[in-house]
């Protein structure tokens, strides 16, 4: 028994991305109608070309039929997943073993979410509030995760005011590469000392640590990587998928010290095993990492292996995660500039690598490593918080292995 991955059986052939942001006057539908639109005619078909959808949303429609009400799809299979704020990601997986078990030829993944007129303040949530008397109580998102910044200064030895400069570094970061992008919904640098002395949220958070509120749609189209070069001619292939919801323990267990993701590590090293990468900061060209506070970003280098453990801080400071870095992480802004619509934001990063890897990312946000050869791109995707979560990476690339 084991994980045996589809490396290089299937590609990307067609992506659409909305812009992220306020749209107050468009529904959910009108979203998604544009990032399948865009998808479509990217890869020179149409909707009655796909065989079948997985659609990922965790609060903006329900069964297979919020999809296929909005396309008028003719009794098409729709499937609706969800996996918290993976869900994009999940309805991507899917929709890849899809294609290569062999039961479709074309299939879609979906992503949509509207959250800025939902009624919540945050994001949109699946359960009532309970009485406080579980294993996490009543905690926000924002002071969930700001639990990492001190756990991981008091672990390697930094001051508090050395900490936040390294997670207002990589809010600057984020903000610039955003700066660059017309889909981000933040689209301004923003100086380091704004970001520093932004009012208070949670802990050491401050207003420019945290993801925003956004509405957004993205979605890609799959098929059998041998039928690829059909449809265009840079397709993008897969050459992991990993996925993995951890036992949920970690804010029971007394040896949990908010240092790490131990999911992230699981998952990344699947990722990994499957497709054939031993070094990931020297054999990606870039990564797309779940960014929804900074702190998260930080520990992310390391449990994705980007960074030796107690060293992603020197490595943050020095540039390392710059678009002209060794390592560009989060090249169109990540979470922290295109805000997280739940379903969307694993596409969304996907598209990223789409754009990167096709040679169609605008010049002052191309990434100066493929220029040196590499031809792989990362996405992680993160559901749930420090203790108790869900975690997905992929590995896609323009070539297929020899």
């Amino acid at each position: 028994m084991g994980s045996h991955g589809i490396r290089d059986r299937v590609a990307i052939v067609g992506m659409g991305c909305t812009t992220f942001g306020e749209h107050w006057t468009r529904s959910a539908d009108d979203l998604l109608v544009d990032a399948v639109g865009e998808a479509v005619t990217s890869a020179g078909i149409t909707l009655d070309d796909i065989d079948a959808f997985w659609f990922g949303t965790q609060a903006s429609g329900v069964s297979g039929l919020a999809l296929s009400r909005a396309l008028h799809l003719p009794n098409k299979p729709v499937t609706r997943v969800e996996n918290m704020c993976a869900t994009g990601s999940e309805a991507l997986r899917n929709a890849c073993y899809a294609v290569a078990s062999g039961a479709y030829d074309v299939a879609m993944a979906v992503g949509v979410e509207k959250l800025k007129d939902s009624g919540m303040s945050g994001l949109s949530g699946t359960t009532m509030p309970g009485a406080g008397d579980d294993s996490r109580g009543e905690i926000t998102a924002p002071a969930n995760f700001s639990l990492l910044a001190p756990a991981y200064a008091a672990k390697y030895g930094l001051d508090e005011d050395e900490m936040k400069d390294v997670i207002t570094r990589i809010a600057w970061k984020n903000h610039v590469n955003g700066a660059r992008n017309p889909r981000a919904q933040f689209r301004k640098e923003v100086p380091l000392e704004r970001i520093r002395s932004a009012p208070i949220v949670a802990g050491m958070l401050g207003v420019f640590d945290c993801s925003g509120v956004s509405d957004g749609s993205a979605a890609a189209i799959v098929v059998r990587a041998e039928d690829a070069y059909r449809y265009t001619d840079k397709p993008v292939f897969v050459k992991a998928l990993s996925f993995v919801a951890g036992p949920a323990d970690g804010l029971m267990d007394p040896e949990y010290d908010f240092t790490t993701f131990p999911e992230v590590v699981a998952s990344a090293q699947e990722a990994y095993r499957q497709a054939g990468i031993t070094d990931p900061r020297t054999e990606l060209a870039l990564a797309e990492v779940h960014d929804c506070f900074t702190p998260t970003e930080l520990v992310l280098m390391e449990d994705l292996g980007f960074s030796d453990r107690g060293q992603a801080w020197k490595d943050v400071t020095s540039g390392q995660f710059d678009l002209d870095g060794g390592l560009p992480v989060n090249p169109d802004g990540g979470l922290k500039a295109f805000g997280h619509p739940i379903g969307a934001s694993g596409l969304r990063m996907m598209f990223e690598a789409w754009l990167q890897l096709r040679g169609e990312a605008p010049p002052d946000r191309t990434v100066r490593t493929l220029a040196e050869g590499r031809s792989l791109a990362l996405t992680h995707n993160l559901g749930g918080g420090p203790g108790e979560c869900v975690s997905f990476v992929s590995v896609v690339g323009s070539e297929l292995t020899d």
